[in-house]
């Protein structure tokens, strides 16, 4: 009996053996065919150079990912495919041109997590301590795209994104949906260790019935994000933060407590800036913003042109100009890029009825 089970056990170890011998097999072929998409690239940059075109196509790039989503077939999850193909996209975006990408700092705050799902993590990204810092930076050229907040689903819009996009130039490149969840991170790894909690004010709002339910009596202190508290409770034991999983690996913290936030569906819509025009895709997103004179009814006219073409209007959002009181500038989002003929013809009509229009760009739509 003792020989039977021992064969049974070698033959399955063997079988082991040889399944193994084959993911070896395949991940070299994997290795090779991935070093011979990017000598493909390189060749394509040297091209691009040549005649004078950019390096990143996000419409070319979205494409690809959509393309591959719709033939996969097998054992691998949208997710994984998503995030494995954008590590070879910036891998091969990486050996054309080497890019900076800057963002809301510090380092595992959600802006970078987002900036970082869509770039890739080989590129180059450079913190900002603030959302007009990054304006700057890359209006300056110093970097080629920057990414900023705009709306979160529960707390709203970022207005200061939106006044500083009447101050610029840049255009809106993409846009990014990205979860939010929460996290309970500290050096200990025991609930009953953890006398502080750092985070952000938005986080401690979104954490708000967990706090109550699990540290009714801690301490908690605000900080200028949360990867700042992070950072502050790798430096104070005892303490923790609420912030992303992503920022535990980063700052060297323990994960003591998963996904807290009170809502599950926690999503921040980030925007990507850059000086670049974004062809069509076929499925796009227009964004402009306007004033319009201070009388009865003059945006339901400045609306008109949307509504009698057939548009879908995804956003209006109004700020007010701070140059005169009580007038407002109105931010729009409709569906369809500017070279669509009719939205190029409803963005003119717009343009005789108001004071004020300014084009910010059309992009790709993004799953939210």
């Amino acid at each position: 009996m003792a020989n039977s089970e021992t064969i049974k056990t070698d033959d399955l170890d063997s079988n082991i053996d040889s399944l193994r011998a084959s993911i070896d097999e395949i991940d070299i072929e994997i290795l090779d065919l991935i070093n011979r998409r990017l000598l493909l690239a390189k060749k394509i940059g040297g091209i691009k150079k040549q005649k004078g075109e950019k390096v990143l196509d996000i419409a070319r790039e979205s494409n690809i990912i959509n393309r591959l989503l719709s033939l996969n077939k097998g054992l691998l999850n949208k997710n994984a495919l998503h995030h494995i193909f954008t590590e070879i996209i910036g891998s091969s975006r990486e050996v054309q041109k080497k890019e900076i990408i800057t963002y809301l700092g510090p380092e595992a705050t959600f802006t970078h997590i987002a900036a970082m799902n869509h770039f890739g993590h080989t590129v180059s990204f450079v913190p900002q301590a603030s959302i007009r810092d990054i304006f700057s930076e890359v209006e300056k050229g110093v970097c080629t795209y920057g990414v900023v907040p705009v709306e979160n689903s529960i707390e709203g819009t970022v207005n200061y994104t939106l006044d500083l996009f009447f101050e610029s130039d840049l255009k809106i490149c993409a846009e990014i949906y990205h979860t939010i969840s929460h996290d309970l991170l500290s050096t200990t790894d025991n609930l009953k260790d953890i006398t502080k909690v750092y985070s952000h004010p938005h986080a401690f709002a979104q954490c708000r019935k967990w706090i109550g339910e699990h540290l009714p009596e801690l301490v908690l202190e605000e900080c200028s994000s949360t990867a700042r508290a992070a950072q502050k409770a790798s430096e104070n034991p005892g303490s923790a933060a609420i912030a992303a999983r992503e920022a535990a690996q980063m700052y060297g913290l323990n994960v003591v407590a998963s996904r807290i936030e009170d809502f599950t569906r926690n999503i921040t819509r980030f925007l990507v800036i850059g000086h670049d025009d974004m062809p069509r895709t076929g499925n796009d997103k227009t964004s402009i913003m306007f004033a319009t004179a201070h009388v009865p009814g003059a945006l339901y006219k400045v609306l008109g042109p949307i509504a009698k073409a057939g548009i879908n209007m995804v956003k209006l959002e109004s700020r007010p100009t701070k140059y005169e009181n009580w007038n407002y500038f109105f931010f729009v989002d409709i569906e369809g890029h500017i070279e669509d003929p009719n939205v190029k013809e409803t963005v003119e009509r717009m343009k005789r009825l108001c004071m004020y229009i300014k084009y910010l760009g059309s992009y790709p739509r993004a799953k939210g």
